[in-house]
């Protein structure tokens, strides 16, 4: 059983169009709050974003904030959490995201989002990280890309074995609960520290 001490949230700094993925992301903050689950975020008071902060902040959580320098702006960036880090770089920032998680989601989101999750899922199959990843398929909004990683394990371009670093529920309790049971796959034998 995985402790789940603090997860990672990946989603868009946008509101988009859709209310019922809007509200979701405000649930999934009020949830990791009401559980302990420190949530480590992008930094950001806008979007989806904003509304996965305001949900732990408005239930007592704490909220850690990682930020790249260049877009902390008054306009950007949440002043009200429980800490904000700011990094050179956006690599920086998703390393200092990582150490500071043990479990990974991503909620709706765009090439940000995306990149995101695709970075953290590779680290992952490299042996890189034993943490758990989810995705939070708001009202089956990444039912097209689970479709693709479905068509890449059927040309053989990525091993079913890999698939099962993708946890997928649609709502926030479900997937917790799946990321609490994780297990590690097992890095390729052919892998060593080295290469990793």
């Amino acid at each position: 059983m995985n402790t789940l001490r603090s997860i990672a949230v990946f989603c868009a700094s946008s509101n988009g169009e859709d209310e019922k993925i809007f509200e979701e992301a405000y649930s999934t903050g009020a949830y990791l709050a009401t559980n302990n689950i420190t949530l480590v975020y992008g930094g950001s008071k806008l979007g989806l974003m904003g509304q996965v902060a305001k949900g732990a902040l408005n239930n007592n959580g704490k909220v850690i904030g990682v930020i790249p320098d260049f877009l902390k702006t008054k306009e950007v960036v949440h002043t009200e959490i429980t800490q904000l880090i700011t990094t050179q770089n956006m690599h920086e920032r998703k390393l200092k995201m990582h150490d500071l998680s043990e479990g990974f989601i991503a909620l709706p989101g765009g090439f940000g989002t995306l990149e995101e999750l695709f970075e953290i899922l590779t680290w992952g199959q490299l042996g890189l990280h034993k943490h758990p990843i989810g995705i939070l398929n708001s009202n089956n909004y990444y039912d097209d890309l689970l479709n693709m990683m479905d068509k890449m394990v059927k040309k053989g371009l990525l091993r079913s074995s890999n698939m099962k670093l993708v946890l997928v529920a649609n709502t926030i309790e479900d997937l917790v609960d799946k990321m609490r049971n994780f297990e590690p796959i097992e890095v390729p034998k052919w892998m060593n520290k080295n290469q990793t």
